[in-house]
């Protein structure tokens, strides 16, 4: 299928919108509902994830932000359908890289992205202030407008394409717009590796005078990538 944009929106077909859903998050950042009930919070980015659309009905105060936001949610929900169709056509065959305790199979893992995905572009329509769209390493929010921020799935995971700069640029941002703690899940590339400039990103933002910790999750789906994180200001 074809998608007419703007030619200034990002091509669509050049990104999977595949998310998680709102218990994945808990489990891998390590909360519980009362941690977030009176906390301003920033899932970026956030992609197909149902955080923000789940934490609404249960009272938090949740904040989506991700390059493709501008895009229509129709055509967000068909990439995302295309996207779900085609992983898992191909996770028979890749299932020895994961750890299928969380989902029990392949028809389990698609439920959940199924549902994550229909949860996100439901509360997409009825609640469009809530998904952003911007690009990293630059947020359109004030300093310090979000108590905790949550990134998932993308810094360290892409070795292979975002470099040792971008990444401090993207945390640097995101500390910016954040009051108290940052979290970023999971610390591992794409092939399972610890990323290779995690000790000295660490480094960085210890001599910043953060406080970072390398902290256990209960999640764990892809093997090696079972922990996070957790940067306080």
């Amino acid at each position: 299928m074809s998608i007419v944009e703007q030619s200034t929106k990002l091509d669509l077909e050049r990104i999977i919108f595949i998310g998680r859903t709102f218990k994945e998050y808990m489990d891998m950042f390590s909360f519980s509902e009362d941690d977030l009930s009176s906390k301003k919070i920033l899932d970026c980015p956030a992609g197909a994830c149902s955080f923000a659309a789940i934490g609404e009905k249960v009272g938090l105060n949740i904040t989506a932000c991700d390059i493709v936001y501008d895009h229509s949610v129709e055509s967000l929900k068909g990439k995302g359908s295309r996207d779900i169709a085609h992983t898992m056509k191909h996770m028979e065959q890749a299932k020895g890289n994961y750890i299928w305790n969380y989902f029990g199979n392949v028809e389990g893992l698609k439920k959940h992205r199924v549902s994550a995905l229909n949860d996100c572009t439901s509360h997409m329509k009825l609640s469009s202030n809530r998904y952003i769209p911007a690009e990293l390493p630059t947020l359109p929010f004030a300093n310090e407008q979000f108590d905790i921020t949550l990134s998932a799935h993308f810094l360290f995971m892409y070795a292979d394409r975002l470099d040792y700069d971008f990444h401090i640029a993207t945390i640097n941002e995101l500390l910016r717009v954040t009051k108290d703690e940052v979290r970023i899940f999971p610390l591992v590339d794409l092939e399972g590796n610890r990323f290779e400039q995690l000790d000295r990103i660490i480094n960085y933002l210890t001599v910043q005078g953060y406080k970072v910790d390398e902290l256990s999750s209960k999640y764990e789906f892809q093997k090696n990538a079972n922990s996070m994180l957790k940067i306080i200001k």
